[in-house]
């Protein structure tokens, strides 16, 4: 279904790659992109299960705009092993490194893309890397 302020369309792979990635756990997460001819949601990168944080870090682009979910496991202060899905809206802050066009494109449709994907269960918006840091997952985690 488009929405209706950014024309953007979801491709059914974004959400098939996420439930194998929410039931499966096929993937350590998944970094989406918008497509600029056909304004559509597309799966850009696939995380591998042993893939680190940091991998996840260094899949998103210094000057482009990206949606993201990742599998976060994680260690409860009583000792139980538990999972979040973390969604995350990755919007660079220089406005010379990301067309402003695109950046309204991504903000728009943020909340359209998001309920496509039943199961999020923390958001994140960040500009820069240190806005998605380790601690600062595992803090919105707990």
């Amino acid at each position: 279904m488009a929405n209706a302020a950014s024309g953007m369309v979801v491709h059914d792979a974004c959400k098939l790659k996420f439930l194998e990635l929410k039931a499966k756990r096929n993937y350590r997460f998944i970094v989406f992109k918008i497509e600029n001819r056909t304004h559509q949601v597309v799966v850009e990168k696939l995380g591998q299960p042993d893939d680190t944080y940091e991998d996840f870090q260094k899949s998103f682009p210094s000057n482009e705009c990206r949606y993201a979910v990742y599998d976060f496991d994680f260690t409860t202060d009583e000792n139980c092993q538990k999972s979040k899905i973390f969604f995350v809206a990755w919007q660079c802050r220089s406005p010379e490194s990301s067309k402003v066009r695109s950046k309204m494109i991504y903000a728009s449709s943020k909340d359209t893309f998001k309920r496509e994907l039943d199961g999020i269960q923390v958001e994140l918006q960040a500009t820069e890397a240190s806005e998605m840091s380790l601690d600062i997952v595992k803090s919105r985690a707990l």
